[in-house]
């Protein structure tokens, strides 16, 4: 029996600094549950939205506070009829002190773990009130540092001492917003005899033949008598009626009863675009004889898949794999790196994530990595992951840090891993789990190990504890030690040869075309920073102060010289324009270019190379950033971009020794063949050289498919002309340089405007070449949404945006700029003005 108790609660602060306002000070406020202090005081209009302009900065009281939360409830009939009563706390954020009815009652300290308290001694059958007090987790943290010992890490707050969400204590695209709060549900939990902890459905075999899941239900005893015989069932039902079912027999006190399910030729999982998304329900029981047939004790539901994961790490001729295969099959993993959707995780509902994992896999991404300075998502986010077949890299919780072996922390952190994993392990999606984020690197090359002077720094977590873990509650499933990693502590973690790497050379020195120096087993993060969405930045930033170098903008951008390294990159292919509108559209197309060329060259490079996730996907607030979708929701031009390099057909141009070759990557299943069409031609559409090329490849594959010669390789006029390689709708571009020396024509164009509000068509048929065009409606209504962006068009070839605006649009503002742009504006030579 289950009471939650997310009603009528209250909040104060009882300890706070000098800063604290005086208006607040002993004052009791309504409170949210789930939700936080943040949102709390937003709610009751005592603090304002921390993420427009500089608001964070009055903000930073909050985390040094410590916050009472308080309700009153009247328990359910029928709760005082079970033997055993438990508070339960699935998400306390983060050093919390409860008491019932004034009597302590436990006390927690890590927000990625649940807990649970006996109340039966304390809980009355009338009135009770619940409190539960919060220590500012700054001030915990600093306590902590001291007694452990300082070790490095790479924020103002020792985030590396404390099992909270690193990020909220500020990142180099995220603010420092320390919250307190009960952030996930509270419920009170009455059971007798036993009850289900968890159930782990480990598929042991799955193959067209026959599938064998041992379902594994963890048991908790206590609260009163035990039945003379307990059994555990388990059911398991396909989506086309398909069941099958058994129990065993459990002898009390077993702290584990293991259901074997066999199923006849099931249908398998499979990740997006290698098959079907085949979900079967399974139901667990755990029950004993009664007068009606049998008493359930305890109950659990929820959703599996039938597939096996392996990761292929073996030793080939190069150095060793890092594959992951599903059913058997190896996939090319093509995703992006994930943060916390929000500051505030508990604003983050079923809906949001479907949402956002929606724009996921529209932009063809098929992996996600939950990145290791975050939090274990919840059960959402993995659901929909599940449903869309997106697979899961997920983080244990440890990120740019030496972290403590020491108690509490390691006793924490095992609890907390032991827990996440068996939580997670019906979740077919979830196909990897990876120790840290960079520490493995930090031991290697930021100096730790002399400003360690011997303490520990987590080796013994990424290398022990959790590898043998996971093998223990979840063996199913593959691990890995860090990422990046090569495999072995004697290898340098960015070896090209072994493991996974991080790739940031490009973006913070040397430029995009750095990507093509390197040719990673598996490239799990890199990428380049780019604005939010005009829409979103407007949000955020005050009207005067929408221009490089205010105090705001700054703000909203917290790589350190974030701005300035962005206009560096800018300025490796255009001249930086002094106009902020056209300043914001460049560091989109910059960000999407970079990124566009280190996926495509790694993806030339299958199967050396197998997986490619940028850095990121989604952000927390309103900021510019590495995102491919900016803080509010909005798809950045990365996202178009996205959604063309991670096609399943891909032609890309690239350079290899000392000429250019096309190669063509069939992610299908099916075999590519055709005509490849290849042109040199000048930017107003003449023909200066063309051929074609047969075009085979096997499903699956890559294939270097020809190599331009001196007709098509070598311009006569590098400043005018292009390589265009096509097949059907697969088209890749060669310019012969960069931009600022290119003499790019006046933009010419007709262009139409079709359809009526909410449904519009724009029409722009190019007279001269167009690279680049967008079509930012955002500037006209801040909810219009264009199907693509960034399209570069031919003399001749017609292209229709289409714009969600519920507003009456103008073909004449839609066509002028800051709405339309493209990079013919900016060419070296160009006179062009009216894009």
């Amino acid at each position: 029996m289950r009471q939650f108790l997310h009603d009528n609660w209250t909040v104060r602060a009882v300890a706070g600094d000098a800063e604290m306002p005086e208006a607040i000070r002993g004052r009791e406020l309504a409170a949210q549950v789930p939700g936080c202090i943040h949102t709390d005081l937003l709610a009751a209009g005592l603090i304002a939205d921390p993420y427009p302009d500089r608001n964070e900065l009055g903000l930073q009281w909050i985390g040094y506070a410590d916050w009472q939360y308080a309700c009153r409830f009247r328990p359910r009939a029928g709760l005082s009829g079970c033997g055993k009563v438990e508070l339960v706390c699935e998400g306390l954020d983060t050093v919390a002190a409860l008491a019932l009815n004034g009597q302590p009652i436990g006390q927690a300290a890590n927000m990625h773990h649940p807990h649970r308290f006996d109340v039966a001694g304390v809980l009355r059958g009338g009135e009770n009130v619940l409190a539960v007090t919060f220590r500012s987790a700054v001030q915990y943290a600093k306590e902590m540092q001291r007694q452990l010992g300082p070790r490095p890490h790479v924020e103002r707050y020792p985030y590396n001492v404390i099992r909270k969400m690193a990020c909220s204590f500020g990142w180099d695209w995220a603010p420092t917003l320390v919250t307190a709060g009960i952030w996930r549900p509270i419920y009170l939990a009455g059971w007798s005899g036993v009850r289900i902890g968890s159930v782990r459905p480990l598929v042991r075999r799955a193959d067209a033949e026959r599938a064998v899941v041992d379902v594994c239900v963890d048991l908790a005893w206590g609260g009163g008598p035990v039945a003379e015989r307990t059994y555990a069932s388990a059911r398991l039902a396909g989506p086309d009626g398909q069941a099958v079912s058994d129990s065993t027999l459990v002898a009390a006190g077993d702290d584990l009863a293991v259901v074997r399910l066999e199923v006849p030729e099931p249908r398998l999982w499979f990740p997006r675009g290698y098959g079907e998304q085949v979900l079967y329900a399974l139901d667990v029981e755990v029950a004993a004889p009664g007068r009606a047939g049998h008493d359930v004790l305890d109950a659990w539901t929820g959703r599996i898949g039938l597939r096996t994961v392996r990761h292929d790490t073996s030793a080939d001729e190069i150095g060793s794999k890092f594959t992951i295969e599903v059913n058997g099959r190896p996939i090319f993993c093509k995703g992006a790196n994930w943060v916390p959707d929000d500051c505030f995780p508990s604003r983050v509902d079923a809906g949001r994530y479907r949402r956002r994992l929606e724009q996921a896999a529209g932009a063809n991404l098929n992996m996600l990595r939950v990145w290791g300075g975050g939090i274990y998502e919840s059960d959402a986010f993995y659901d929909v992951c599940d449903e869309l077949g997106i697979l899961v890299w997920q983080d244990f919780l440890f990120a740019c840090a030496a972290y403590p072996e020491e108690q509490p922390l390691r006793g924490a952190v095992q609890a907390e891993a032991r827990h996440q994993v068996a939580r997670l392990s019906c979740h077919p999606s979830l196909v990897l789990w990876n120790g840290c984020n960079e520490n493995v690197w930090g031991y290697f090359d930021w100096g730790w190990k002399d400003a360690l002077e011997g303490r520990t720094w987590g080796g013994g977590y990424y290398l022990d504890l959790l590898p043998k873990t996971v093998a223990e509650v979840d063996p199913t499933r593959p691990y890995w030690p860090a990422s990046p990693y090569s495999g072995s502590m004697d290898i340098h973690p960015l070896d090209d040869r072994h493991g996974n790497q991080h790739l940031w050379d490009a973006w913070k020195h040397a430029g995009h075309w750095a990507y093509r120096d390197h040719c990673p087993r598996f490239a799990s993060e890199f990428g380049y920073q780019g604005p939010p969405t005009y829409a979103t930045l407007r949000a955020a930033v005050a009207p005067d102060e929408l221009r490089l170098g205010s105090a705001s903008m700054e703000h909203h951008q917290k790589f350190p010289a974030g701005n300035e390294k962005l206009s560096v990159r800018m300025a490796e292919q255009f001249r930086v324009p002094a106009d902020i509108d056209d300043w914001l559209y460049l560091a989109q197309v910059v960000q999407a270019r970079g990124v566009t060329c280190g996926v495509e060259w790694f993806r030339s490079r299958q199967p050396t190379c197998m997986g490619v996730l940028y850095w990121q996907f989604n952000d927390c607030w309103p900021v510019t950033s590495w995102s491919a979708v900016d803080g509010l929701g909005r798809r950045k031009p990365l996202w178009y971009a996205s959604r063309r390099f991670y096609a399943e057909r891909l032609v890309t141009i690239q350079p290899e020794g000392e000429g250019l070759w096309v190669f063509a990557v069939n992610d299908g299943d099916e075999p590519w063949r055709g005509e490849l069409a290849l042109a040199r031609m000048d930017f107003w559409g003449r023909k200066l050289a063309a051929e074609t090329a047969e075009l085979a490849v096997p499903a699956r594959s890559c294939r270097r498919v020809a190599e331009l010669g001196e007709r098509l390789g070598r311009p006569d006029d590098e400043s005018a002309e292009l390589i265009v390689a096509e097949s059907g709708r697969a088209r890749g571009t060669w310019f012969f340089d960069v931009d600022k020396n290119l003499a790019y024509p006046e933009a010419q164009f007709e262009a139409g405007l079709s359809g009526v509000p909410g449904e519009w068509r724009l029409r722009v048929t190019a007279r001269s070449m167009l690279r680049d065009v967008a079509i930012l409606a955002d500037y006209l209504d801040a909810d219009a949404r264009v199907g693509e962006q960034l399209v570069t068009l031919l003399p001749g070839e017609s292209f229709v945006f289409e714009i969600a605006s519920d507003r009456r649009l103008d073909v004449g503002r839609l066509v002028r700029p800051p709405v339309m742009q493209c990079v013919n504006r900016f060419g070296g030579r160009s006179a062009a003005q009216n894009c």
